[in-house]
Order: structure tokens, then C-alpha cells, then sequence
């Protein structure tokens, strides 16, 4: 008898892979095309032509093809999962107006907001005025409206990658509700488009016909279409299954399926989630995102640029160890670890808070990011090892936040994204957390989630517990080391939780002084 398999894609930040999967949860084959196409025309914008999205995908897939085993015929559905916050113009005839502006773009609008004096006074009383006034800057359809009125004015359709890859697919404008993440009218409480008087309308230029028809994760929106079959060599007529943002997918591809197990996200953001059924806002009035189980919620806690700054110490710093690696033929990364193990834990006092982005409001807007401690002892394995030590207390900051929030302890900590190849990482975690730090079988959780999201979809699994018993499993466990669990301690409680709130106040200083990060008042 032939085997079930599944057709995922993820529409990362850095590449796209086409995988398939078998439904015991085994990756069979992949190919990986590196996203190089991004522009960046002025300083902090960060852009991509559409087509280059799907010209990558349609490469991602054709290798794929070129090199598998496995028969077409034995593929029984396709997933998508993708970025989140990338969004995309398309005119009446369904073609993009202007590059899709990236979740990494740093532009805002300076238009102000035209909330009636009732909303003003309602965010005024929970203390949430800075927080919507960074909503309307940073809503990157304000921008488009201010800047580029005419483009706004042909716009047909405003969609995320998400939605845009669906149409691509099946020639329908139709999207998940576990993609939708970014600055748009949606109401993540009730999952649909949020009501005619919420206030996000108000704020935002966007009409209700501009906006994508919405579907629970793991539901089938189409067929993939002769066009889209040309381009990718994905069979005509195989069912396209609604996915999730790739965030949510790796929640469930981790096997993070019951609020005590967090699944911890080492990607270019970093993330802290966990699964529930229960409504809960691990920050207050910060909405959960909806998960990919339908009915259930991700009460994630983000660091926006996380393991974005391993690349930049990379670039900026690893020299040698790229050259090596070349010389090698292994990944710079693997090296790295050799930096982390030359150091002791606590990088000799070496401590780093990393809030390289602003945030909402846990950092807020005027937040910058931190180092403190150095002398003439520290090199650059200390600052490395204080850039994962950093990450990891600001993630153990988030569990405590959603424990505090939900009442419910987390008891164990699963590692995915690519910071979770590091053994050095993943120790570090188990002591910070002082928790067993748990690497799934496989590194492609995302990719895993929306293949689980399709093998539901399409009945290949009853349903979603019975899905992830099959196709997920815990690989390596790193378990905590006491000795060095207390070091982490005394260094989380008495430095790094006491650094935000004495460090703040220069913060406003120095946004007032200098413009960055802008003001949004």
C-alpha cells in the first residue's frame, strides 16, 4: 500500500522550504530557497516584490520534485505557513500596486489618529493612549494612505503573505484565522473581523471588502489551480488546507498542546507561548494570538528582534568563525558554541537586555536596547554569551508574565527555531528556567505544524490530540545544572529584572534627544 504524505510550505523570513512529511511526523524531503530579494530604499524599510515570494516558492517546489522519491500521486494535501505582518496591495485584477512591506520595516505614519472623544477617553482611564498612537504609527496601511495616496486609493485587496500565497494557490481571496497577525481590524478574542464600531476601523483606512474571507486553521479553502500547478509542479486539483502564521505552527509542530508545556521560539523573533483554551492576555490588553488549534489561543510574549542579533553578532564579529566554517564546510553557527563554552556563565557580569526593537508595551516605544557590566576582561565570547543569556532571561520574564496572568504554572520548556541547533542554547535555557529544556525530533516545527495542520485538514489524522501524539515527539532533553541554576538566579533577580525600570527614564531622555526611537505623541 503507498504512504500518506503531506506538502508543507514555510514562507520564512530568511527562506522559503517546500518539505514533506509523512504522517508519523518524519521530514522525508526538503529543499530550501535563501529569500535574498529585499530592499531597502531608505533606512529602516525593508520591502520585497511579491513575485519574488512566489518565484521562490515555485523554485522551493520544483527542486523538490527534482530530487524526491516520493510519488506526486501519494501527496494527499498542501499547507501553507508563513512571516507574519507582511503585507501586500493588489489591485482589482488581483496584481500587487507596490512591494509588500515586510514585519521588520521600521517606517510609521505621522498622521494622527481620528478616534471620537469617547475612545480617547476610554484609553485614557486604562492607560493606553501611548499604546494606540503606537497602533496608528506603526500600521503600515497608515503609512501607505499618507505617502502614497494614489496606490491606496486602487487598492482592491490588502492582504498578508498569508493570503496573498492562498490566492496565488487557489484563486480565491480567503486566509486563516491563525495568520492573522499585524495591525489590522481583527477581533483576536472571537476570531473573525472585528465588529463595524470597534475602534480599529477608525484607526485604520482599511474597508471590510478589502480584507480576505476567514476560515479556522485546518480547514480546506480550495484546490491548487492549473496556473499555480505550472509554476510549482504541485499536482492540479490537490487540496490546499488553510494553515497558520508560522509562529503558531511551530507551537503545534513543537507538540505545545496543554498550557504547562511552553514552546519557546529561538527565530529571528524570539517568542514564549503557550496553548490554551482559555482567553487570557499574558500582558495586559495585548491580545493572544489565535492558535493553529481552532478554538484555542497562543499567549505569546515576544522579543521582537531575538535571535536576530546571534546574525548580527555574526556579521559583525564572526569572521573568523565563517571563515573556518568555510574552510569546515559545517555552519558558522556550529562554532559558536565554542565561543560560549570559553566563557563562564554570567559572562563574568556581562548582562544584556535586549530590546534592539521597541515595543507596545512591555518594553514600550521609547525602549532601546542595553549592555551593562563590562571591563577590561570581557571579548567577544562574553558578549555572545550575553546575548543568549539575555534572550533567555527576557523569555523566562514572558513565562513568568503568562503564569502570573493565567494562573497556571509552566513545567517544561520546548526549544524550536534555529537557536535550537545550539547545545550552548539550549543549556543556557535549562538553567535560566531551571526546567528540562526539551528539543523536538525534528528542526522544522513549522513546517511540522502545517503539516499537521493538513493531515487533520484532510483526514489523515481524526483530529488534532491524535495528530500531534503522532507526528511530534521530544528528541534531546538538557537538564538543568544546580550549580549554575543559582548563578543564573541571584543575576535574573537581582540585575535583569530591576534593569528596564531604572533604565527607562533615560530611555524617554534619549528618544526626546535624539528622535530614535521616533515619538509616536
Amino acid at each position: 500500500m503507498t504512504k500518506d504524505y503531506l506538502l508543507a510550505i514555510d514562507n520564512g523570513t530568511q527562506s522559503v522550504r517546500a518539505l514533506l512529511f509523512d504522517t508519523d511526523g518524519n521530514l522525508v524531503d526538503k529543499t530550501q530557497v535563501i529569500m535574498s530579494t529585499y530592499q531597502s530604499p531608505h533606512a529602516g524599510w525593508v520591502e520585497n516584490d511579491p513575485e519574488e515570494f512566489w518565484r521562490a516558492l515555485s523554485s522551493a517546489c520544483q527542486q523538490l520534485w527534482a530530487k524526491t522519491v516520493v510519488p506526486k500521486s501519494a501527496v494527499r494535501a498542501l499547507t501553507i505557513t508563513t512571516q507574519r505582518a507582511t503585507v501586500i496591495n493588489l489591485d482589482a485584477d488581483g496584481k500587487p500596486l507596490r512591494p509588500a512591506i515586510i514585519w521588520l520595516d521600521q517606517r510609521r505614519a505621522t498622521t494622527k489618529s481620528k478616534l471620537p472623544w469617547y475612545w480617547n477617553g476610554i484609553f485614557s482611564l486604562i492607560g493606553m493612549t501611548d499604546s494606540i498612537k503606537y497602533f496608528h504609527a506603526e500600521a503600515e496601511a497608515n503609512w501607505i494612505a499618507q505617502h502614497q495616496p494614489e496606490i491606496w486609493a486602487r487598492t482592491e485587496k490588502y492582504l498578508l503573505l498569508s493570503g496573498y500565497l492562498n490566492h496565488r494557490f487557489t484563486g480565491k481571496f480567503i486566509d486563516s484565522v491563525a495568520s492573522q497577525v499585524g495591525y489590522l481590524p481583527f477581533d483576536f478574542k472571537n476570531a473573525k473581523w472585528a465588529a463595524a464600531s470597534d475602534w480599529k476601523w477608525l484607526s485604520l483606512p482599511i474597508r471590510p471588502s478589502m480584507l480576505p474571507e476567514l476560515v479556522p486553521a485546518g480547514t480546506q479553502i480550495g484546490v491548487v489551480s492549473a496556473t499555480a500547478a505550472h509554476d510549482t509542479g504541485i499536482p492540479e486539483g490537490l487540496p490546499v488546507i488553510a494553515g497558520a502564521a508560522d509562529k503558531a505552527c511551530e507551537v503545534i509542530g513543537a507538540g505545545c498542546l496543554t498550557p504547562e508545556i511552553a514552546c519557546l521560539s529561538f527565530g529571528t523573533a524570539a517568542t514564549i507561548n503557550t496553548t490554551t483554551a482559555k482567553y487570557l492576555e499574558a500582558t495586559r490588553f495585548i491580545p493572544p494570538y489565535q492558535a493553529a488549534i481552532p478554538g484555542h489561543y497562543n499567549t505569546e510574549v515576544q522579543i521582537t528582534r531575538g535571535f536576530w542579533m546571534v546574525n548580527w553578532f555574526k556579521e559583525q564579529f564572526g569572521q573568523h568563525e565563517q571563515a573556518r566554517a568555510e574552510q569546515l564546510g559545517v555552519p558558522a553557527e556550529s562554532l559558536f558554541d565554542e565561543l560560549v563554552s570559553a566563557v563562564p556563565p554570567g559572562a563574568m557580569g556581562l548582562m544584556l537586555q535586549p530590546f534592539w526593537n521597541p515595543g507596545v508595551r512591555i518594553p514600550g516605544p521609547e525602549a532601546k536596547g542595553a549592555i551593562i557590566g563590562f571591563g577590561d576582561v570581557h571579548t567577544r565570547a562574553h558578549l555572545y554569551r550575553a546575548i543568549i543569556e539575555g534572550l533567555t532571561y527576557a523569555l523566562r520574564e514572558g513565562k513568568e508574565r503568562i503564569e502570573k496572568r493565567g494562573g497556571a504554572k509552566i513545567t517544561r520548556v520546548r526549544v524550536s527555531g534555529g537557536g535550537s541547533q545550539s547545545d550552548a542554547a539550549m543549556q543556557i535555557t535549562a538553567n535560566i528556567f531551571n526546567l528540562p529544556s526539551e528539543r523536538p525530533h525534528l528542526y522544522e516545527t513549522s513546517g511540522l505544524g502545517a503539516a499537521i495542520l493538513g493531515a487533520v485538514g484532510c483526514g489523515l489524522h481524526a483530529d488534532f490530540p491524535t495528530a500531534l501524539k503522532a507526528m511530534t515527539r521530544v528528541g534531546r532533553v538538557f537538564t538543568p545544572e544546580p550549580q549554575h541554576v543559582a548563578t543564573y538566579e541571584q543575576l535574573y533577580q537581582k540585575v535583569y529584572c530591576r534593569m528596564y525600570a531604572r533604565l527607562q527614564p533615560l530611555y524617554h531622555d534619549i528618544r526626546k534627544i535624539t528622535g530614535y526611537p521616533s515619538a509616536t505623541e
